[in-house]
Order: C-alpha cells, then sequence, then structure tokens
C-alpha cells in the first residue's frame, strides 16, 4: 500500500526564525540566577565571582537582556530580511529569514526582575507634560482655583447653606425675585443706633444679600451675617412657614418706620389679602362676620386633590351643630348655624400653604402627609371671589415659585425652591449652592416622538407614554398635565395651539406654592433698582478680592509652570540617559524603590511641605517679592534654581536591597537595577541627590551567598536522599536497625519542619528523638510505636548523610534495666488505685455531694467544715490515681483567729468556694486518714423567729466579729455579687435586711439563702419542684480604691444598663454618694450588692419643672432666643429677655380666642400655634 506522505514541519515562506525563542528552550545552568547549584558546584568553596553575579541577574550568561529606552524617540527604519529579498517582491520560498535584528519583547511583567531594564518606574509621571503639570499643581499648596467659584453667565447666585438654613436660602430666593419687594428693601433707610453697629442691622444685611444675588460675581454667596444679625441657630432645623411669617412681619414693623408712604405699607400692598369669617344662624338667618388679613392661604391636602379643589373645600361652609353650636346674638340661644370662610382681596403676590405637616391624635406627634397635588401655571381665581366675573382676568395668576420640603419626616427635611428669574427670564432650581437651570413649567408639549410636535400622525401600536417627569427625587416628583385631562397629553400639539393650552403640575413634596398677578408680573413694567451705595460697596469688594484672588491664582499657577516645565526637562534628560547596554559600562546598583522615590520625591516634597518658603511666594496677601527667597533677592534664574535644587536634593537610601552586613542581598535581586555610573555623576548628583551607599555589581555578600548557597544546594539534594532511602527503606536484609518514627516522618517531607536554613538535618539520634530508641541506660526502649525497622543500605545510606549516628540494631533485646522498673511502676499504680477505690468507698458521701452546692441533705445534720481546696485535690486523686498527687493533710487552722475562735459567719454569706461541709462521720474518716485538725463542727438548724421558720448555722467555735471583719477586709482585689431585683421585688431598707442567712421556707430542695424577710409572717407550703431562678445575679471584681461611681460603669459594660438607671443597695442602704469608695463602705470580701434598674421617663427628662411635659418638639417655640421671637423691632433686646411672639400690638379681650383651621380647636387668642395639633395659627 502507499506510504503516507510525510509533513515536514518547518518555517513557512517568509516567516523569521526567533533565536530568542530557540535559546530559551536549550535549558542549562545559567537558565536562572541559581541554576548552577548542585550541578556545576556543589561545595561554598568552590563559587566563582562569575557565581556571585549571576545570582543578581549581572553575570555575562545570564539571560536577563539589556532592555532599549523606550522612552527615547529612535526614527523607524526598514530592515530588509536578506539582500537577495527585492524591494517590493515576495522573499523566495527557500530562503529562511533568520532574526539577526531581533529584539526581545519588552514588557511589565517580563522585565519585572530584570536589573538591566529601567522602563517601568515612574516616568510616566513626567511624560505627558500636561497630565504631569495636573498632578505637579495638585501636589502644591496653591490652594482651590477661585475662578471655579466665578458665577456663570446666565445662572444666578446661590446660597450656602450653614448647616440648616435650608430654609431661610429658599425664602431668600424667592423674595429676591419680587422686583416691588427687593426695591423695597433696597429703599428702606436705617436709622442711627449708637447702641447696635450698623452692619448688626437684619435690614442692612438683608440689602447686602439681595444686592450680592444682584451684582456678585462669584456663584454662591455666603449669608452668615444676615443669620447673625437674625441670631438663628445654623445647627438647628426649622420650620420655612415660620420663618417666613416671622421675618415679614419683622420687616413689616421695619417700613412702617420710614417716611415714604409706599414704603410703610409695601407689605401689606404686596402680600396682604383680606378674608371674612361670616356665622348664619339658621334659625333667625342674623349673620355675623369676622373681617380680618392674611399673607398667605392655608389649604388641607387630600391624595390626588388639585388646588383648585382644595380652595373650593376651604370656602365651603361649614355647619355647626351639636356640642359646636352657636350662640347667636339675636337669638340669646345656641343654634344650628353655619360657618363659611369669604375671600374678599387678594394681594399681587399669593402665597398658597399647603399643610403638609399635620398632628395624629394617634401618635400625638406630627407628619408629614406625602399626598399628590396638582396646581395649575396659570391661576384664575375669579371664581373663587363673591361678585366676580369669571371671564374677567384681573384676578388672574401665574405661577413664579415652588417651595419643596424633600424628606419623609415633619421635623426634618431639605428645602429647595423652584423660582422664575425675571433677569434672566428662565426658571431655575435652587438647592443652596447648586443653581441650575430647568425647563419652564408647560414650555414642551409630551410628544410620542423627538422633533415631531406638529406631526398629525398617531402610531396607534405604540402603547401611550409615561408622565414626563420634571424633577425627580426619592420623596416626590413634579409631572406635567394638560389642562382638563387626568393624565399626560398623548397627541401631538400643534406648537401655536400649545402656548395657548394651560398646564398643571403635581408634587408630593410641594410645601409653598407662590404666585404672582398677571398685571403686576414684572416684565418691563416694574424697573430694577440699583442696591444701596453701602451694600453695593460690601459687594464690589467681594468682587474686588474675588478678582485679585484669581489674578494671584493665575500668576502663581504661571510661575509653578515654569518651575515644572524646567524641572520636567532635568528630569528626563536623566532617565533618557541612565540605561546601561552592556555588561563592559560601568554601572552602580541602586533599588527600584530608590529610582521611583527619585522621580517622585519633587512631587513628594510638594506633598510633604517639606519646601513651604517657595510655595510663598506669589500668594495673595504676601509682601514678599516673587523673585525673594528666604530674604535673600534675586533674579529669577537664581530664583527658579534654588527650587529645582530644593526639589531634587537629597540623599535617598537604597537599604531595600541591602543585607545585615551593608552589602547586596542576593535574596533581594528582584529589587535591583543597574545605571549608568556617567549618567549619575553628571547629572544626579550635580542635582544634589545621590543614592546611600553606592554599590557597584561585585559588591555582592559573600556570607550570605554562602547561606543561601547551602539552602539551595539543601533544597536540590534533599528530595534525591529521599528517593534512594525509599528504594531501600523496606529490603529484607538479615540485620537491620532501629529508628525514631517520628524523624523519619519529618525527614521525608520535601519541607521537613525540623529543617533550619542554612544549617545541617539534626541527626536521628539527636536529642529530641534519641529516647525513641535509646533509653537512659543506653539500652534498646521498650516503646516499640516510637521507633520503625530499616534496611542495612538505608542504614548505609543515612549513614553516610550523619557520620556521627549511633544507633542499634535489631539483634539486641529491650533494656532489662527499664523493664524491670516499669514491671515495678505498675505494681505501685495498682496499689494506689486500690487506695483511692478504698477511700472513695469509705468517703462516698463527700465524694458526691461535696462541692456541688446541695446544702438541703445537711439540714439538721451534725457537720464539720473543711476546705474547699483539700476536696478538690481529693477529688482528682481518687479520678487518676497515677497522675494527680494524694493531699498530704487536711489543716483548718487558716479559719481561726488568734483567738482560737472562728473567723468565718456562715450566716452571713461567708460559706463561699473557700470552704465546704461535709458529715461528721466523713470527718472522723478524714481523721484517720489525713491526720485532719482542728475539728470545726457545723449544724444547720431550723429556728422559728416570729413565726418564720428559718434556719441558722450553729458552729463551735464560735464567732470572732472583730477578727472576721479583719480577715474580710484584708485584700487588694476581690470578688462580689451583684444581685438584679426583679420589678416585684420591694427595695431593700435596714428594717427588712436581717444580719442572719435567713429566711427561708421549709423545703428539703431549697439551696438558696433569703436574705429578706418575706411581708408575710406565716409559713407558706412550698412546691416540690425545682424552680428556675429569674433573678439576674453577675459577680465583679473590684478594688478598695474604687468608687460607686466606677462599680456602676462596670455594670454598665457587664449589663448593659446606663448609669443614670442603676440604684445599688448595700445591706438596705441606698449608695446615693458616687464618690464614695469601697473602703469607706466598709464592704467586704465576696460581699453582696442589690441593684434596681430604673426605666428612663422621658417626660421627666425633657423638664425639670413641674408644668406639664412638652411635646418633643413645639413649633411655637422654634425661633426662642432669636431675634424673631422678640420684640418686632430692631432694637435687640437683653439675651435673657424673651416676650411671647404674637401677631397683633393691640391687647385682647381676656375670653378671646383664636381657632385652629386643622382641628378647629380653640386656643388663646395671643397663640401662636394650636394647643392641641401644633398648627401654625
Amino acid at each position: 500500500r502507499r506510504r503516507p506522505n510525510q509533513q515536514h514541519e518547518g518555517l513557512a515562506p517568509g516567516e523569521r526564525f526567533r533565536r530568542q525563542k530557540l535559546t530559551s528552550n536549550l535549558g542549562g545552568e545559567w537558565d536562572s540566577p541559581w541554576g548552577w547549584v548542585g550541578t556545576n558546584v556543589t561545595d561554598a568553596s568552590g563559587i566563582t565571582e562569575e557565581h556571585l553575579l549571576a545570582t543578581c541577574g549581572f553575570s555575562r550568561k545570564s539571560r536577563h537582556l539589556f532592555c532599549a529606552n523606550k522612552y527615547r524617540k529612535h526614527s523607524a527604519k526598514t530592515v530588509s530580511p536578506v539582500e537577495a529579498v527585492v524591494s517590493g517582491e515576495e522573499p523566495a520560498k527557500d530562503v529562511v529569514i533568520i532574526s539577526d535584528d531581533e529584539t526581545p519583547s519588552c514588557s511589565k511583567k517580563y522585565c519585572s526582575k530584570n536589573p538591566n531594564c529601567l522602563n517601568y518606574l515612574a516616568q510616566d509621571r513626567w511624560e505627558d507634560a500636561e497630565t504631569s503639570l495636573k498632578a505637579y499643581l495638585s501636589a502644591t499648596n496653591l490652594g482651590p482655583d477661585p475662578n471655579l467659584q466665578t458665577r456663570k453667565l446666565g445662572l444666578p447666585v446661590g446660597l450656602r447653606n450653614l448647616g440648616a438654613t435650608c430654609y431661610a436660602n429658599a425664602y431668600i430666593q424667592v423674595w429676591f425675585q419680587d422686583i416691588c419687594f427687593r426695591n423695597g428693601v433696597y429703599q428702606c433707610l436705617l436709622a442711627d443706633d449708637s447702641d447696635h453697629s450698623f452692619d448688626e442691622s437684619p435690614i442692612f444685611q438683608l440689602q447686602t444679600t439681595f444686592a450680592a444675588l444682584q451684582e456678585s460675581r462669584k456663584k454662591i454667596f455666603n449669608p452668615e451675617k444676615l443669620v447673625g444679625s437674625l441670631q438663628l441657630r445654623t445647627n438647628e432645623q426649622q420650620d420655612a412657614q415660620e420663618f417666613s411669617k416671622l421675618f415679614i412681619t419683622h420687616l413689616d414693623d421695619e417700613f412702617k418706620k420710614q417716611p415714604d408712604s409706599a414704603l410703610k405699607h409695601l407689605v401689606s400692598n404686596q402680600f396682604e389679602g383680606t378674608q371674612t369669617y361670616a356665622t348664619t344662624c339658621l334659625r333667625c338667618g342674623a349673620r355675623s362676620e369676622n373681617n380680618s388679613d392674611f399673607l398667605e392661604i392655608e389649604v388641607n391636602l387630600e391624595d390626588n386633590a388639585s388646588l383648585e379643589s382644595c380652595i373650593e373645600v376651604l370656602l365651603q361652609a361649614e355647619t355647626l351643630s351639636g356640642d359646636n353650636k352657636y350662640r347667636c346674638s339675636r337669638c340669646q340661644s345656641l343654634e344650628d348655624a353655619t360657618r363659611q370662610l369669604i375671600l374678599q382681596k387678594l394681594p399681587p403676590v399669593l402665597h398658597f400653604s399647603l399643610l403638609r405637616f399635620v398632628f395624629d391624635v394617634m401618635t400625638l406627634e406630627r407628619k408629614k402627609r406625602k399626598h399628590n397635588v396638582s396646581f395649575p401655571v396659570v391661576l384664575d381665581m375669579n371664581r373663587f371671589l363673591p361678585n366676580r366675573d369669571p371671564t374677567d382676568g384681573e384676578n388672574t395668576y401665574e405661577l413664579k415659585g415652588v417651595l419643596v420640603h424633600k424628606g419623609s419626616s415633619a421635623y426634618h427635611g431639605h428645602y429647595e425652591a423652584m423660582v422664575f428669574d425675571v433677569t434672566h427670564d428662565s426658571w431655575f432650581t435652587f438647592n443652596d449652592e447648586v443653581v441650575s437651570k430647568m425647563k419652564p413649567p408647560g414650555s414642551e408639549p409630551p410628544t410620542s416622538d423627538k422633533g415631531k410636535a406638529s406631526s398629525s400622525i398617531i402610531r396607534r401600536s405604540k402603547p401611550p407614554k409615561k408622565r414626563r417627569r420634571v424633577e425627580d427625587s426619592s420623596d416626590g416628583e413634579i409631572t406635567e398635565y394638560a389642562l382638563g385631562s387626568g393624565a399626560p397629553r398623548q397627541r401631538p400639539v400643534h406648537p401655536i395651539i400649545h402656548c395657548l393650552v394651560f398646564r398643571r403640575m403635581t408634587s408630593r413634596d410641594a410645601y409653598m406654592l407662590v404666585y404672582m398677578r398677571r398685571e403686576a408680573a414684572p416684565g418691563g413694567l416694574v424697573k430694577i433698582q440699583e442696591p444701596p451705595q453701602r451694600a453695593l460697596d460690601v459687594v464690589l469688594q467681594m468682587n474686588q478680592r474675588h478678582a485679585n484672588a484669581c489674578a494671584s491664582f493665575a500668576k502663581r499657577r504661571e510661575e509653578l509652570r515654569t518651575e515644572f516645565l524646567e524641572l520636567r526637562s532635568k528630569m528626563r534628560d536623566i532617565y533618557l540617559s541612565w540605561n546601561v547596554s552592556s555588561c563592559d559600562q560601568s554601572s552602580l546598583v541602586v533599588s527600584q524603590q530608590a529610582l521611583n522615590t527619585f522621580l517622585s520625591r519633587p512631587v513628594d516634597k510638594r506633598v510633604a511641605g517639606l519646601i513651604d518658603h517657595v510655595d510663598q511666594s506669589g500668594l495673595p496677601g504676601n509682601s514678599q517679592s516673587p523673585t525673594s527667597l528666604n530674604g535673600v533677592k534675586g533674579n529669577g534664574c537664581e530664583t527658579s534654581t534654588r527650587r529645582l535644587a530644593s526639589l531634587m536634593e537629597g540623599e535617598i537610601s537604597v537599604e531595600e536591597i541591602l543585607c545585615t552586613h551593608g552589602r547586596l542581598d542576593p535574596g533581594k535581586a528582584s529589587d535591583m537595577k543597574r545605571i549608568g555610573r556617567a549618567t549619575y555623576e553628571s547629572l544626579i548628583l550635580a542635582s544634589g541627590a545621590s543614592f546611600e551607599p553606592t554599590l557597584e555589581p561585585t559588591d555582592v555578600c559573600h556570607k550570605c551567598l554562602e547561606a543561601t548557597f547551602l539552602e539551595k544546594l539543601y533544597q536540590y539534594e534533599h528530595p534525591r536522599h529521599v528517593a534512594q532511602f525509599d528504594a531501600v527503606v523496606n529490603e529484607a536484609d538479615s540485620i537491620g536497625y532501629w529508628i525514631s518514627r517520628h524523624w523519619v516522618k519529618d525527614w521525608r517531607q520535601p519541607k521537613p519542619k525540623m529543617h533550619v536554613p542554612s544549617q545541617n538535618d539534626p541527626a536521628p539520634d539527636s536529642q529530641a528523638f534519641r529516647d525513641h530508641v535509646i533509653c537512659e541506660h543506653g539500652g534498646l526502649a521498650l516503646n516499640i510505636s516510637v521507633r520503625i525497622r530499616i534496611s542495612h543500605k538505608a542504614f548505609a545510606l543515612l549513614k553516610s548523610l550523619f557520620p556521627l549516628w549511633v544507633t542499634l540494631s535489631d539483634a539486641v533485646g529491650p533494656c532489662a534495666v527499664c523493664d524491670t522498673l516499669a514491671e515495678s511502676s505498675r505494681e505501685d499504680k495498682r496499689g494506689l488505685r486500690k487506695k483511692a477505690e478504698e477511700e472513695k468507698a469509705r468517703l462516698k458521701h463527700m465524694q458526691e455531694n461535696a462541692l456541688n452546692g446541695n446544702t438541703a441533705l445537711l439540714e439538721n445534720v451534725a457537720c464539720a467544715l473543711v476546705p474547699a481546696s483539700f476536696v478538690r485535690e481529693w477529688k482528682l486523686w481518687i479520678l487518676r490515681p497515677g497522675h494527680h498527687p494524694r493531699p498530704a493533710c487536711l489543716d483548718n487552722s487558716p479559719f481561726l483567729c488568734d483567738h482560737e475562735l472562728l473567723a468565718l459567719d456562715l450566716n452571713r454569706g461567708d460559706l463561699d468556694r473557700s470552704v465546704c461541709l461535709v458529715r461528721r462521720s466523713d470527718w472522723d474518716a478524714l481523721e484517720e486518714l489525713y491526720d485532719a485538725s482542728p475539728l470545726i463542727t457545723v449544724e444547720n438548724r431550723h429556728v422559728a423567729n416570729g413565726g418564720i421558720l428559718s434556719s441558722k448555722f450553729i458552729h463551735d467555735p464560735p464567732l470572732c466579729e472583730a477578727c472576721r471583719i479583719k480577715r474580710k477586709m484584708d485584700y487588694d482585689l476581690t470578688e462580689i455579687t451583684i444581685r438584679v431585683l426583679g420589678s416585684e421585688d420591694p427595695d431593700p431598707t435596714p428594717e427588712t435586711y436581717t444580719k442572719i442567712a435567713g429566711p427561708v421556707m421549709i423545703d428539703s430542695r431549697q439551696t438558696s439563702i433569703l436574705t429578706y424577710r418575706s411581708r408575710n409572717g406565716e409559713p407558706q407550703r412550698q412546691s416540690k419542684r425545682i424552680r428556675t431562678v429569674k433573678r439576674r445575679v453577675r459577680r465583679i471584681g473590684i478594688s478598695k480604691q474604687m468608687s460607686v461611681k466606677d462599680i456602676k460603669l462596670l455594670l454598665q459594660e457587664e449589663l448593659d444598663i446606663p448609669t443614670i438607671c442603676q440604684r445599688l443597695f448595700y445591706q438596705g442602704c441606698e449608695l446615693t454618694d458616687s464618690s464614695a469608695s469601697v473602703a469607706a463602705l466598709s464592704i467586704l470580701a465576696n460581699d453582696v450588692l442589690d441593684l434596681r434598674e430604673e426605666q428612663e421617663n422621658e417626660e421627666l427628662l425633657e423638664t425639670d419643672t413641674e408644668t406639664p411635659p412638652q411635646r418633643r418638639e413645639a413649633d411655637g417655640g422654634g425661633f426662642g432666643g432669636t431675634l424673631l421671637a422678640r420684640g418686632w423691632t430692631s432694637e435687640s433686646l437683653p439675651d435673657d429677655t424673651m416676650s411671647d411672639r404674637t401677631a397683633t400690638s393691640s391687647p385682647a379681650p381676656m375670653d378671646a380666642t383664636k381657632p385652629c383651621p386643622t382641628c378647629t380647636f380653640d386656643n388663646a387668642y395671643s397663640a401662636t400655634a394650636c394647643e392641641m395639633c401644633a398648627t401654625l395659627l
């Protein structure tokens, strides 16, 4: 059959032959820095200088290539593969193109450990001039660019929020756009007052604020002086409506002092309307009217309601019946009646207050309504006025402003304003400092296709579009509708028809609506006046300071730019010429971190402020000349040279590549880089920088090299030795040898735990493993589980590695001495176990019940007192006699004082963990077995006391109280018990506290000792079931120096009970002095304190008087302590004087009331907020 064609693999025609690829696959001792270890050199004496250089990549035979400087610009040149290839022709098919001009690819990954590649350091910080200049300028203390604060063309000025003053900023922006009101503020004349500074007047500060909003060149104005003149607290959130009422009232009082008659009535003529409360008796038809003025119309909200419907509800007649009957002056009796609000006269500027904040009678707190309300862009108020022609356009109003409250709570949130700017003839959103232009309401029909508003084609296959959102927030949105429709317009509208159609807006956050009568709308009718000269001067000075700051900034920036360009030129000259091209070129070795520091230090010095004297020149307000430095004058060239020197000079350490001997560490070769000596001496040293210490490639540490060589050699030879050992270890030889099992297991690992770098492994008979084979007598150890048998060849292999190793062959028997001692030890253990079992059987009751806390079995039984430490040691011994020692003796003398009396009071809690009760029969056995003494007899007897049976410990010898107190007070640190009383437990008192442990009820299962008497004097039958104690008990450590306050702080951490809620009792007395120490209170060791947790009363915390508690926030006192809450004149009262906020200066009758428009509650006539629902009146 035919032989298949052989496919010869080779190069395709014209393909280059890569030499680098060929040499990289050959392998050899120079492929890696330590490839010669174990192959060419097996002893440290064979290390040559070439091997030394290879460890750091400096050898001529190293694979690390000399990478070209990629930042140096090369001209592109075309290299012909071979001379036989003619330009424009295909190369011959039999020509192999060898890449003589091939240069290996240089990459950050490939050259990360190449000491001859200097391409991937911090050079990029200087390559791109624009980016590098920005980084350099940002590192200086040049400060923010004042040009960023310059007012942009076509945008109004914003107001800075001083913390929580957004409510004031929103209203100031609305008032400023009212030209008549703005001109009136400008025309207001201030009287000279010697008691108050002119600049402190709120009127002047308002004039200055309006002047800044009108003439300022900065985009943000800080109204801190206006807020300060009103004495507003910038960190407290206030109600915007209340601020508007109070501030307008204050301005009205100031306007009334003006000589100009029009200015006197500016507020009333511009904002004030007239309304009538009409009450009609349904019996006789008598009608009573009460006329009043209003600054705004307050309307209640319903979900998805319109402004017109809310006004209609407000003007509807209300029936007064039942408890609300009206006392008719004609009928002289309570009769049913109707009450109605009638709008008589409307002002030029009409404010609608949407009552979003209401009083919730269920929670007794204010809450915010999130109802949607729609309102028109053009509002016809004629239909709401009596006897008005609906077609009359006299009372047609246009929307000029919307105040928005963002947030879900009535107690906090954020105010914004959307206002029509008369100067720019555009709508803007004012969010404090941020001012953005918005589309006018109703300016754009919601068409289905962009740019096709005039098209009459309707695609029925497409679903109708959603509402167009004008404002999007987390709490609400404003949507536009066509007039008379409940959904957005779906059909395209002709532009001319669109201008005649009224548009609507909806919002969930709208708080105040500002409408202006169409005739009074300031277009070309009302001229904007210039601010008063004094206020204008303030703004002009501010503008001049801003202009000076911008000029100084530009000048300083240009100086820094010149400095940067010169510095960049020097840095590029250095890193473009510092590469080393061959091993013959003289070079120095530095660390990669040092080179990065050298390249980054000019910018880092700026950041660290190490050359602040350079940055001070040319700054605004600095008298030092830009050409002077540290008081030394010179020309610009000298100054620039000094600046560059200060930026570049200084030593740079290369300690990252040094060993402990101060030489090059071979283990840190990956961080080493070579630079040309010529560049270092001519450029780097000339710039004032230096690398310390200066090292050459031959300065590799010989000591570190030898230590690393030994470790590398071990890593090369150890796996080979283990493989040889595994091959012969289990051979069946006639003679075998014993070796430590643990040593063999560890030694066979690739990285043995026993191995110490640069040192030989410990021999199998080293101290840690010798006992596994050879006993202390020199014979074979008895424990066969820790040793194994190896063959003679394996023994010979290990003997060659560890010549001093000594072991035993398998022909040697176990040590006879060890065998005899082991047998004797087993006999001794059997004897101890037998003795322990005898004592356990003899003291069975003590073994089962001692130290378990159950003293009920010892009631009315003769007992003895023994140390608890003895019982613990004895129980450990009988559990494991061969491992724990038997107690030596039982000594009760520490419990007796010098008078041979008992220093413990068992009836007052001294029966703690240091003592234990045992039966008298057990004591007799202990006297025989352990020579126990002296005897302390104890009996727990039931004693009748006042009709109550209690238990009491009777003991002999009797108690020595003085020595007991002395013993219990002799401590530095001790533990005490804290008992947390329950809500049903009475407060401890000295009368109910008893110094004995009882009384306790007769119950064989009762294990606790009661401290307080029961209120019921008769014994009670107790349940025999075990009960769970609900009272919390905690033991804490104290010292004598601690105070009651310190104990409370510890309890606060342990029990999470605030110190203000803690009441501590000791022996029935409350510890009220927080500064009293433990020693002063005579608190004994292991004593008991009682703790009661009191719940916080929020109402009591809010006031320390006997007046009824207030709600958490009262709107009527929100501006208390400010100028708005005092008299309605500019003369400020003393700080400690506060008057009630009233809106009228005429005295009111004693029985006069003011009904609340929200809940109809009759409030006092002078009240500013409803006492029931907190609605502003």
